[in-house]
């Protein structure tokens, strides 16, 4: 981290104290979390006060932590059961009464300062409710109109506040959100032309799921350097 961006970091934890915490990282770049409740002061505050001056929104992305940290495979042998996640169908639309692992799902924003040359990641978590919810950005950023739509559409997180809500990427009658991870790597349904109809039909997935098996690493002695033949030259 350049001397820049920790004076940038020490400039946030002493504004913002227990509503933004740092995230430790790798790649020296500055990364607070900011807790759901005080999201939106924060982020004004960052806007407006000449100190931090981030204009600009670059970019909105959500997460999906369900599987966070767990691994399926090892990278010298093959599991049992292979890379198993996404492979079966849950149920897509949840229960109106489940509720959230409240770190489940999180939106992530890339602030840039044109003035003082410095980008900055913020990270808040949507909290246990269903469906996940944050406040929506836009009045402070308008780029984070088709951003935020597209976190919505791809992670099912509603952004409160937000003029126009509605999916951006997938089909209007689109059942789900396609980047959570309990979502079937399959889909639920396929489109093709039906020539007897006469148009596009939607109907059920006909690919069975799969069980992905990793790679094995395995000794190949094609790859021992001491069996190499001589080098050719030119």
């Amino acid at each position: 981290m350049t001397t820049r961006h920790e004076a940038l970091a020490l400039r946030i934890a002493a504004r913002f104290g227990d509503c933004a915490l740092p995230v430790p990282g790798t790649g020296g770049e500055v990364t607070f979390e900011v807790a759901r409740e005080h999201f939106v002061d924060v982020c004004r505050v960052l806007r407006d006060d000449p100190d931090f001056s981030f204009e600009t929104l670059i970019d909105l992305c959500g997460v999906d932590y369900l599987t966070y940290g767990r691994a399926e495979w090892d990278t010298s042998d093959a599991t049992h059961s292979g890379f198993s996640r996404a492979a079966d169908r849950p149920v897509i639309v949840p229960d109106d009464d489940a509720v959230w692992d409240p770190r489940r799902f999180a939106v992530v924003y890339h602030l840039l300062s044109i003035r003082h040359n410095c980008r900055l990641r913020l990270r808040v978590f949507t909290g246990p409710e269903n469906p996940p919810v944050v406040a929506s950005v836009i009045d402070i950023w308008r780029s984070a109109d088709w951003f935020e739509r597209e976190a919505f559409d791809l992670f099912g997180i509603l952004f409160d506040g937000h003029p126009d809500l509605r999916r951006i990427l997938t089909d209007y009658g689109f059942v789900g959100h396609p980047f959570r991870k309990d979502f079937p790597t399959s889909g639920n349904v396929e489109v093709r032309y039906d020539p007897d109809k006469g148009r596009v039909v939607y109907q059920p997935v006909t690919i069975e799921p799969r069980v992905l098996v990793p790679r094995i690493v395995r000794e190949d002695n094609r790859y021992d350097p001491g069996l190499k033949g001589p080098q050719r030259n030119g």
